[in-house]
C-alpha cells in the first residue's frame, strides 16, 4: 500500500481528517519540491542532544521517515549534513524535525525531504539520551511508531496507523470532489456567480 510517493496532497489528506493532525505551519520543508510519505520512527531527545538521533539512524528499517521532537529547541542543530547523509545512505526516507539544522546548503545538495524549524550554526551535543521508537509530541502532534507521516509544501501530516486506508480513501474521494467543482465552476463569470450565490444562500 506504501509506494513512497504522496498519492495526494497533504491539505487533501486534511480534508479527509477534518483539520486534524497537522503538524505547526513552522515546520516547512527546506526545498519547496520535497514530498514525504512513510512511517515514523520516532525519536524523543533533550533539546540541543542528538545522541538517540544516531541511535534510531542505526535501527531504522528502510522507508521509515524519522521524526524527532527536538523540544522546538532552536538554538543548537540537531542534525548536520553528515547526520543527514547517513540517514539517507541508510534507505530513511525522509527527516521532520521539531527544531533546526545546520549545513543548510550541503543539505540541499543531498535532495533529500528535510522538514524542520529552519538552521542555525551551533551543533548538538551528545551528552543526553533520549528515547526511540516510542510515542511523542512533534509539532504539536502526537505520533506513534508506525503512524503513516505525509509532507510536501503545505507541511507536515500524521494519519493514525489504523486509520491509513480510510483516510486515504476519503482524501481521494475529497480530490474528485473537488475537480468536479472546478470543472463546472471555474468556466466563466457568470458560474462563478451561480456558485456564489448558492453558497451564500
Amino acid at each position: 500500500m506504501l509506494n513512497e510517493q504522496l498519492p495526494l496532497s497533504t491539505a487533501n489528506l486534511s480534508d479527509a481528517m477534518e483539520g486534524a493532525n497537522h503538524l505547526d505551519f513552522s515546520i516547512k520543508p527546506l526545498q519547496r519540491h520535497y514530498k514525504l510519505f512513510g512511517p515514523a520512527l520516532t525519536v524523543d531527545t533533550p533539546a540541543g542532544n542528538n545522541y538517540s538521533v544516531l541511535e534510531a539512524i542505526r535501527l531504522a528499517e528502510p522507508g521509515s521517515v524519522l521524526v524527532i521532537d527536538g523540544k522546538s529547541y532552536c538554538n543548537r542543530a540537531l542534525a548536520g549534513d553528515f547526520v543527514v547523509a547517513m540517514a539517507k545512505l541508510v534507505g530513511i526516507s525522509g527527516i521532520v524535525l521539531d527544531g533546526v539544522i545546520r549545513d543548510q546548503e550541503d543539505i540541499e545538495k543531498l535532495n533529500f525531504p528535510v522538514f524542520c524549524k529552519g538552521s542555525t550554526i551551533a551543533a548538538s551535543s551528545k551528552k543526553e539520551k533520549g528515547k526511540v521508537n516510542e510515542i511523542i509530541s512533534c509539532g504539536g502532534v502526537k505520533i506513534r511508531p508506525g503512524d503513516l507521516i505525509a509532507g510536501d509544501d503545505g507541511g507536515v501530516i500524521v494519519i493514525p496507523k489504523e486509520e491509513v486506508e480510510e483516510v486515504l480513501a476519503k482524501a481521494q474521494e475529497k480530490w474528485q470532489k473537488d475537480k468536479d467543482r472546478e470543472n463546472e465552476v471555474l468556466v466563466s463569470k457568470e458560474t462563478v456567480y451561480t456558485y456564489l450565490d448558492n453558497a451564500l444562500k
